[in-house]
Formats: C-alpha cells, sequence, structure tokens
C-alpha cells in the first residue's frame, strides 16, 4: 500500500538500456504530477474505496502502475513538498513545518529542484495550485502589493499561478507570476498572522456570517462566509471564490498544456482537494453519500478527468508520463464543521492503515501513488517501496542530467522502480510526523522513535504515534501496526535505531 508519487518514473530509463533514438525520444516526453492534498489511502476506488468512485483516476491505474508501498515524506504538506522539489528531507532544515501564508520562499533558488532540473533539460515548466511553501525574501516575506519574488519563477518555473499557502489561510488570493492576479492598486492587501488588520469580520466575533462554521482555530478573517487562519484586509477584487478554485486551476493547467502542446513541458498540478474548506462547486455539491468530504474527492476526480482529456485531445496521451499522489495520509474534522466525520458512511480514508495526517503512523504517510505512460510503465501494481524524495534524482536522470554527489540530497535515482522495471525499491524509507518524530521502514520493519506528546491529537481524532517507548512494528504481517515488538526483539530495535541516527548525521 505504498504509492509514491514518482515522477521520475518517467524519464528515469537509464539511457545504457536504450538505443540513443529511444533515449533521445524520452528525454522529450512530457511529465505531470498532479499532487493532491490530504487524499488517504483508502480514499479513492482503485485503492478499494467502496463508498466513492472515481474513475478518471482508476483509468490512470488500469493503464499504469499502482504502488501499495508509496510513502511522502511527511504527514503533513509544507514538509512534504519540500522535500519533493527539492530531494533533501525537511527535517534537516529549521522552519520548514507548516508554513504560515505570509512565510518567506523556504527553498534555496541556488540549490537543484525538480523545475531547474527540467528547465535545464530544455523543458517548459509550471506550477499551478496549492504552493504553501513560502514567497518573498527571507526576514521580510512576500510583498503582497508589488513583486512577490523570490518563488516559484526563481526556483526555474517559467508558469506559476498559485494559491499562496492553502485554502484555510489568508490572503485568500491567486499569485499569477510575481503579482496578484486582478489586485486593485487602490485596494491594497494588509496580511498578519498575529494580530487583526483592518476592519473585516472574524469568525469568532460574527459566526452569524459564516456558510461553514469551524470546529477548532480557523475564526479569523472571514472571506467568502468561510472564517480562515490569519487576518486579512484588503484586495477585495483579487479575492478566490472557493467554489470555483477548482475549475480556474484546472483551466490554467489546460491552458499550459495547449500552450506549450509542441514542446516537452513539466506540469506540477498541486490541487488544493480535499484539503478543508471543503467548499465545491455547485456541480458536486451533495453528489456523493459523505458529504462534503467525499463531495471534494468526487471533484478533485473531475479535475484528474480534465487533465487526462485534454492530452488526449491534444493526442499527447502517449507522450506523457503522469504521476498521480498526495503529500499526506487523510484526516477529517481538520477545523470545520462539514459533518465529514458524521457521513463517513463505512468508508476508511486510510484504509488498513492506522493513523492519519499529522501521525507517525503509516496512515500519515503512505499514500496513493499511481504512475502511467503507455508502452514505458509496465501495468498493473507494484509493492516495491518508494519514496517522493527521490523524484528530484530521478528526473535528473530521466532528463540525462544526473545530479552530482551532494551531501545535501537525499534523494536516489529509482526511475527503473517508477517504470516498473525494477520491483526492489528502497532499502528504507524515512517518515516525519507532526512534532517531527522520526520513523524509519527497512525490510517490511518499522521503527518509531521515542518520545513524549498525546498519544491522539483530539481536535482531529488521529493517533499520532507519540510514546515514551520505541515502537517496533513488521508491517508484512501487521499493515495497520498493532502489534509493538520492541521489547521482544531487541535486536532488530537496535538496528534499525542505528540506522535512523546514521541518516540523521548524514
Amino acid at each position: 500500500m505504498r504509492h509514491f508519487f514518482y515522477l521520475s518514473v518517467f524519464y528515469i530509463f537509464t539511457f545504457s538500456s536504450f538505443n540513443s533514438n529511444v533515449a533521445a525520444q524520452q528525454t522529450k516526453a512530457n511529465v505531470v504530477i498532479i499532487y493532491t492534498d490530504d487524499l488517504g489511502y483508502g480514499d479513492i476506488s482503485c485503492y478499494r474505496a467502496k463508498k466513492v468512485h472515481t474513475p478518471n483516476i482508476d483509468r490512470i491505474a488500469s493503464n499504469g502502475l499502482l504502488f501499495t508501498n508509496a510513502h511522502a515524506t511527511s504527514a503533513t504538506c509544507t514538509p512534504s513538498r519540500y522535500s519533493l522539489l527539492t530531494g533533501q528531507y525537511a527535517w534537516r532544515k529549521k522552519g520548514t513545518g507548516i508554513a504560515p501564508g505570509d512565510a518567506a520562499l523556504l527553498i534555496n533558488p541556488d540549490h537543484p529542484n525538480l523545475a531547474s532540473v527540467f528547465k535545464q533539460a530544455g523543458y517548459e515548466t509550471g506550477v499551478i495550485g496549492k504552493w504553501h511553501l513560502g514567497l518573498g525574501e527571507q526576514g521580510t516575506g512576500p510583498d503582497w502589493n508589488g513583486e512577490i519574488k523570490p518563488g516559484p519563477i526563481e526556483l526555474g518555473f517559467n508558469t506559476s499561478f498559485i494559491l499562496p499557502a492553502t485554502v484555510d489561510r489568508v490572503p485568500c488570493v491567486y499569485v499569477d507570476g510575481h503579482r496578484v492576479a486582478n489586485l486593485d492598486p487602490a485596494d491594497p492587501i494588509q496580511v498578519n498572522y498575529k494580530n487583526p488588520v483592518g476592519n473585516w469580520p472574524t469568525g469568532a466575533d460574527h459566526p452569524e456570517l459564516l456558510k461553514l462554521k469551524p470546529s477548532h482555530q480557523h475564526d479569523q478573517t472571514i472571506v467568502n462566509g468561510v472564517s480562515r487562519i490569519g487576518y486579512m484586509t484588503g484586495g477585495k477584487s483579487a479575492l478566490w471564490v472557493d467554489e470555483e478554485i477548482s475549475t480556474v486551476i484546472t483551466n490554467k493547467a489546460v491552458e499550459f498544456i495547449e500552450t506549450n502542446k509542441h514542446k516537452p513541458f513539466f506540469l506540477y498540478f498541486a490541487t488544493h482537494n480535499i484539503h478543508v474548506p471543503r467548499v465545491v462547486n455547485k456541480r458536486f455539491a451533495g453528489k456523493s453519500t459523505m458529504g462534503a468530504r467525499g463531495d471534494a474527492i468526487l471533484e478533485l476526480d473531475w479535475t484528474t478527468g480534465e487533465i487526462l482529456k485534454t492530452l488526449d485531445r491534444l493526442k499527447l496521451t502517449d507522450h506523457t508520463l503522469i504521476i498521480f499522489t498526495s503529500d499526506n495520509g487523510p484526516v477529517l474534522d481538520d477545523g470545520y464543521q462539514d459533518q465529514a466525520v458524521q457521513k463517513l458512511n463505512g468508508h476508511k480514508p486510510a484504509g488498513p492503515l492506522r493513523g492519519g495526517k499529522y501521525s507517525a503512523f503509516d496512515g500519515g504517510t503512505r499514500i496513493p501513488l499511481i504512475v502511467s505512460w503507455p508502452g514505458h510503465v509496465t501495468k498493473g501494481v507494484s509493492n516495491a517501496p518508494v519514496s517522493q524524495i527521490d523524484f528530484l534524482a530521478s528526473f535528473a536522470v530521466f532528463t540525462g542530467n544526473p545530479l552530482q554527489n551532494n551531501a545535501n540530497l537525499d534523494s536516489k535515482n529509482a526511475i527503473d522502480v517508477l517504470l516498473g522495471k525494477n520491483t526492489t525499491g528502497r532499502d528504507h524509507i524515512i517518515e516525519q510526523a507532526l512534532n517531527n518524530r522520526l520513523s524509519i521502514i527497512a525490510n517490511d520493519w518499522k521503527y518509531i522513535e521515542p518520545g513524549n506528546g498525546p498519544p491522539i491529537n483530539k481536535e482531529v481524532n488521529i493517533e499520532l504515534g507519540n510514546d515514551p517507548k520505541p515502537q517496533l512494528y513488521y508491517l508484512k504481517n501487521d499493515i495497520s501496526e498493532k502489534h509493538n515488538l520492541a521489547d521482544s526483539n531487541p535486536e532488530k530495535l537496535n538496528e534499525l535505531k542505528s540506522l535512523l541516527q546514521n541518516m540523521k548525521n548524514h
């Protein structure tokens, strides 16, 4: 059940395995990564979900390779996205936890990242959708009313149309290139994550103005009838409408593909679904049996389908490698009263896994990963252990520019695994929980380092995996991590403990 978001699968065919003509063709193949938000291992029908049907996502699986042992690097969004793009574990760098909406750019433009690797290889590069990796200079952050840089463009993306952070955080605007889209200079934006600014109402003071009420935390500035985390005022002409976000960013993704149909392109399409607040387009409202969260899954599937239809229409399907994956595991009530818990209807968002978003258990980081490239990816199911940390090195090889040995990179070439040519996979996988507690998996054994903290996050009702004692699980027989074998297997415990410590020191 490990699905790794392995874009590298695309291009990491080692060139020695192919004649020069085939290798040349592969380096020109397009790459599309569809990176979803908070989608769990059991949330889509190709991963055995029964209460919701996702035909477009299932189509990618039927034409490609579905991974059962794929992992994001972290159980939360910012560190997973950081690691995916940079090839470096986020826990190695201070300040890469869940970023506020006014954070400075977290990624160093001088270091290699996915965008720079593809751009160097002659690709048109685009990022559309959720960013949540900070913008602007260290010490100042973004200038919402002027040029917002550095950001994705400075990292190597030719096209950038993003939501700065997440949909539950201010500012609730799109950033197109270096500027807030549709901003009226006469109505400047102010953002503050500590103190109120302006006179816009908050959810705490004016609950009567809300169309979606918070369950915890999300009770600050109200935008579009939804209270958010953080305070903002100004920029009324630039504000997004939650119900239209999927349509807006999907249209932008389609436009990017159409514009670059005659060139090799790399598209990092980071959807906002199924993150809270789950306010979907009217086309999907009430269409599932699971309330707003189920409706958001249907909207996500539609978004995916629009990308597939565009590739078909432009006759690019056979020449495009698609990766579909998630940034971390699932969560139900993550701040709003949208009945995600009450209308679960027997659905298991994490499938058989324990925990979910924020957790050290596998429900936090083992995620869907599907790779498709007709004629190049072996169809079927792969149990190979894979990690999103390896995207960078894999795509560097795939595009013909392998990264030089770099002590700052944790990424390794895994293209053959992503393509289904190798079923061995990674010899170890490291996972990061919300509190920076680390776990390591090797040969189906998993060690969770000990530490203090509550065993359950009561706000979201998810087991966090915190325990003052070390934990050891044999996932091959105990995928739900119910039987702690630390006391009965001290040698294996010490082996994994030492391996993790060595990686920390690396």
